[in-house]
């Protein structure tokens, strides 16, 4: 690879997934949307699974406080945390889907809301406030548990 090349290069795997994303969303346009999002479901019920049987409960709380370590705290602020609601601001893409589509970020990040039903609730809800996909300074994500599904305090 020349060095000039050595500038792109991915400096994750997640990174490196993104960059496969973008270049077949840039190729195909909306007609890999379908099968972008039904791979990332399958990849967020994985992770979910795996993080389920390591935690001593499915409570969304404890559940967002094992998916929030793996932040970096210069990037991504935590809003709330409680048993029926987790909501986060990140200002950086983990998959670099900046200046993207929103239409992209949404079947990307089936991920995280597959991880969330998967490990807590098949009736969690995952609501894309912002995203930097779409141009917006910061990310706003919220996941929340259906109201009829709710933990009194």
């Amino acid at each position: 690879m020349k060095e000039t090349d050595m500038k792109d290069l991915p400096k994750s795997p997640t990174e490196a997934q993104g960059m496969l994303i973008k270049s077949c969303y840039e190729k195909f346009g909306r007609d890999v949307l379908p099968i972008v999002k039904e791979v990332c479901k399958k990849q967020g019920c994985s992770l979910g699974l795996k993080i389920k049987e390591k935690l001593p409960n499915t409570r969304l709380s404890t559940v967002a406080t094992a998916f929030s370590k793996s932040f970096d705290a210069n990037f991504v602020k935590i809003i709330e945390i409680s048993d029926n609601k987790f909501q986060i601001q990140g200002t950086k893409c983990p998959f670099g889907l900046e200046n993207t589509s929103r239409e992209l970020c949404e079947a990307v990040m089936e991920i995280d809301g597959e991880y969330f039903r998967t490990a807590v609730d098949d009736k969690i809800k995952m609501t894309i406030i912002k995203t930097v996909a779409e141009g917006d300074s910061y990310c706003d994500t919220l996941y929340e548990l259906e109201k009829n599904r709710r933990i009194s305090n």
